[in-house]
């Protein structure tokens, strides 16, 4: 028997969750996809991180804040990762990969229950209940991403209007909690929900302006909230406010229940769920753009055929011309073996394409929607994993004479 492992489950520890997550998500996008690593190497890189991590985790005796929630950044970066990696480079359907994460969910917590007889996070003091623990955390950020995402490409909701949905079932989730539901499933239902909470508010945050965002880029906002995780954790480590045996030394339970009010809220968790998913067939039914795929998945075939120069014709001529030198610059790396500032040079063109997106398509949308592909071809090209120089020459020779 050990000191708890974990923190007391008060506001500072679903601030940090947020946190945690919303960095975690974009550090995991600057590094695939503004350095250009890939996903694939990414998944590996953050693995051995995860490794390393939770090796110091397990080997503490009690809670030390620093490396408890070290450990959820990385667990929350790499169960993501495993997500689009399923989706992205495999093809897995959304729909499918949210379906398989809840049932190996349910799969863990039934072992976990046979095995312990209590899932509560207040019990985490052997090495069996932290290693499920973990497991179940690791599990979590997967279905939080892959229902997160699928959300999005049923809604197509932008970044700002995505936030609203967790939210909004985290708020009913606390109040039925509050009303006396079971403690355990009211955590481990808000423990879910704020996966997409955090990586869409990161979106929000990060996203270009033209695309519902503020702007602010996945750097700076990671660094923003890794800043905000560490004044957090510091004061949490000198307080010792979240330290649960201190913790139950000084508070009394402020939350009463009972097996009548738990089966009561439990059919209030039911109706919530049936209000949320009749929200999303609206959603779903309204018509509306699918969200932009991730440039490893590759953009839509392209339908419309101009020549040389007609896309954009209707166009600003100093516009293009951005456009038409970073492509250059980008082919000119690729053709001398500099992969890396390919990479770096074609986030260029993304952010200037993105940012001049509200002045462009109104001119001609078409050509706009023909161009936004071509440029998404180019993206998947330099930023494959295993880049091909020749595919890379190809789809770049193609948008530089559609540049024209």
């Amino acid at each position: 028997m050990l000191l708890s492992k974990v923190p007391e489950v008060t506001v500072w520890f679903w601030v940090i969750k947020i946190l945690c997550t919303t960095v975690g998500e974009s550090f995991a996008d600057w590094i695939n996809m503004t350095l250009g690593v890939g996903l694939t190497t990414t998944a590996l890189i953050f693995t051995g991180v995860l490794v390393v991590v939770m090796g110091w985790q397990l080997r503490l005796d009690r809670y030390v804040p620093f490396v408890y929630w070290l450990a959820v950044v990385v667990v929350s970066v790499t169960g993501t990762l495993y997500t689009d990696i399923l989706t992205d480079n495999l093809g897995v359907p959304l729909a499918l990969s949210t379906s398989v994460f809840a049932a190996a969910l349910v799969v863990v917590f039934g072992i976990w229950y046979s095995r312990e007889k209590t899932l509560s996070i207040h019990s985490i003091n052997t090495v069996p209940r932290e290693l499920f623990y973990w497991l179940a955390v690791l599990v979590t950020f997967a279905l939080g991403t892959a229902a997160g995402d699928w959300t999005l490409e049923l809604t197509g909701w932008g970044p700002g209007v995505s936030v609203l949905l967790p939210a909004g079932l985290i708020a009913a989730v606390a109040l039925g909690w509050r009303l006396g539901a079971n403690p355990v499933l009211a955590f481990w239902l808000a423990y879910i929900l704020t996966r997409p909470l955090g990586a869409n508010l990161g979106d929000w945050l990060g996203s270009p302006k033209s695309d519902g965002g503020l702007g602010l880029g996945t750097a700076w906002t990671s660094v923003i909230f890794l800043v905000a995780i560490l004044a957090t954790v510091g004061y949490l480590t000198i307080s010792h406010n979240d330290v649960l045996e201190d913790y139950d030394r000084t508070h009394t339970p402020t939350v009463t229940t009972n097996r009548v009010r738990e089966r009561v809220m439990l059919a209030y968790y039911v109706v919530v769920a049936v209000v949320a998913a009749v929200v999303l067939a609206i959603a779903a039914a309204q018509p509306h753009t699918a969200p932009a795929a991730e440039e490893e998945t590759g953009s839509a075939p392209v339908t419309t055929t101009f020549t040389p120069g007609q896309a954009t014709a209707h166009f600003t001529p100093a516009e293009v011309a951005t456009f038409r030198t970073i492509t250059r610059d980008t082919l000119a790396k690729v053709q001398a073996g500099d992969q890396a500032g390919a990479a770096a040079r074609i986030t260029d063109l993304e952010t200037a394409w993105d940012h001049d997106q509200a002045g462009l398509e109104p001119m001609d949308s078409t050509a706009w929607h023909y161009l936004d592909a071509r440029i998404d071809e180019a993206l998947t090209a330099v930023r494959a994993d295993n880049p091909d120089p020749v595919t890379e020459a190809q789809r770049l020779t193609t948008l530089r004479g559609d540049l024209k």
